[in-house]
């Protein structure tokens, strides 16, 4: 068999071989190409037939490759590959324009999100300003700080807790600059004390000047963030004295602690400008330094009022315990209101216990129904802390016990004004005369047109349950 070769050489037309010699010798006239044999012997066929040429013209090659084998055997066909070329015009447009509308989805959504944060912030902006009025960017009142400063002062809010109530945590810090430590206190965002209680907290604490009132060091209002910078009290607050067994507090501690607060109370009420009712008077707002000196702190349910006024009609608020009875009834908030909160926090410091104690039974569960009946029995020290043993100024504590039952008079208009109080805590007048049962308080609804005596008088609570 003769095997063509791709590689030949041209002989020309009618050439002759040479002649052999021999009897079956011939000449033969060739009109082709010489045959030649390839090196991987004489079974193997070479074509020298040109190239299959496709439908679609010379220039395309028409493959004469075996179609691809499966692992199977021959029997099993697989499919090439498609050819990106083969792709339907209508489907890449279709892809370019559902990712076009994707990202432009995407885009304006992040846009209406953004604009809607920007708003609020700015709303809150343009309040905080219209409340301060102006006042701390001329640089008067306290420090403003930045969200970057506050966090370098916690440690990035790692650091100390030193407490945590229902409108944020209170943080130990270390301000560089002043070397000393504060308390940051930072509004959670799932409280209820929004940018008006925050404003209001910053603008009345920064107007007041008093040893027996927490400082206000500085704010920050930054990045969506409440954060209040006070001054650091190392004795804390004094609840955890008291029944927390942080430290036992001795007679004379505790007799100055409650002058240190009725002093304070007397500048609130009475010697500013206005008059400022704090809604919140308890043992846990009361801040002990390192000399004892008490100090009320946490404004964020003050309010403003005029010393004539004296009062305010707003919503429910305070801590359960605390609140004085026509309150619930009336929503008003008034100076006898703050009194009968601090009755209540003098008879805690005498008697070493909380105004409410479930645990206890039903006759002594209420600190002031308690002490009233001791009265009455004319047992009244028989209410003293135990904790003191016989430690303790037996007149000082009779006096301290009565000026707090008058404080919690269920009849407001017979409770003391807190310039009383002081004169009879001083001994420049003679002890208050209580009946020796606690009177049934009675309350003035009103019924005005519009309300009806069985609806509320207010419209949301803001109550603190003690821990």
């Amino acid at each position: 068999m003769y095997v063509h070769s791709a590689s030949t050489r041209p002989i020309t037309n009618e050439s002759t071989l040479p002649k052999t010699n021999g009897p079956y010798s011939r000449s033969i006239t060739v009109n082709s190409i010489a045959p030649t044999v390839p090196a991987d012997g004489p079974n193997t066929v070479v074509s020298n037939a040109p190239p299959p040429v496709g439908t679609d013209g010379p220039n395309t090659v028409v493959s004469n490759a075996p179609p691809p084998v499966g692992a199977d055997g021959r029997n099993t066909f697989v499919a090439p590959a498609p050819s990106a070329a083969r792709l339907r015009p209508s489907l890449v447009v279709g892809l370019i324009v559902g990712a076009g509308a994707l990202i432009f989805s995407l885009g304006f959504i992040w846009f209406i999100l953004r604009t809607k944060t920007h708003k609020a912030n700015k709303l809150d902006y343009d309040m905080f300003d219209e409340l301060f009025g102006g006042e701390f960017q001329n640089g008067m009142g306290p420090r403003k700080f930045s969200f970057v400063e506050i966090a370098k002062m916690t440690s990035n809010f790692k650091g100390e807790k030193l407490g945590e109530g229902g409108f944020g945590a209170v943080y130990r810090g270390y301000l560089r600059d002043l070397d000393t430590h504060v308390a940051v206190k930072r509004i959670s965002k799932a409280s209820k004390q929004g940018i008006k209680e925050y404003a209001s907290e910053v603008k009345i604490i920064s107007r007041l000047r008093h040893k027996n009132l927490v400082k206000l060091i500085g704010w920050c209002h930054e990045k969506g963030q409440l954060i209040l910078v006070y001054e650091f009290l190392v004795n804390g607050s004094l609840d955890s004295h008291l029944f927390k067994g942080k430290t036992l507090l001795t007679w004379d501690v505790r007799f100055q602690i409650v002058q240190g607060v009725a002093s304070a109370l007397f500048y609130l009420h009475e010697e500013g400008d206005h008059c400022v009712l704090h809604r919140d008077i308890k043992a846990s707002n009361v801040m002990l330094d390192s000399s004892f000196n008490a100090k009320i702190g946490d404004f964020g349910l003050a309010r403003l009022v005029d010393h004539v006024k004296g009062s305010q009609t707003t919503h429910l608020a305070g801590t359960m315990g605390y609140i004085a009875p026509e309150c619930v009834s009336s929503g008003k908030a008034s100076k006898e209101s703050d009194i009968y909160s601090f009755g209540v926090v003098a008879l805690e410091i005498a008697c070493g216990r909380r105004s409410i104690e479930p645990r206890y039974e039903v006759s002594q569960a209420s600190l002031v129904a308690w002490v009233w009946e001791l009265y009455g029995n004319q047992q009244i020290l028989g209410a003293v802390d135990l904790k003191l043993g016989m430690d303790f100024d037996a007149i000082q504590m009779e006096c301290l016990l009565m000026v707090g039952l008058w404080c919690v008079h269920p009849d407001q208009n017979l409770r003391p004004s807190i310039r009383q109080v002081i004169q009879v805590l001083n001994f420049e007048a003679p002890l208050p005369k209580l009946p020796s049962r606690r009177p049934t308080p009675t309350y003035d609804v009103p019924t005005t047109s519009g309300i009806q005596v069985s609806d509320p008088c207010f419209s949301t609570v803001s109550i603190t349950i003690p821990r």
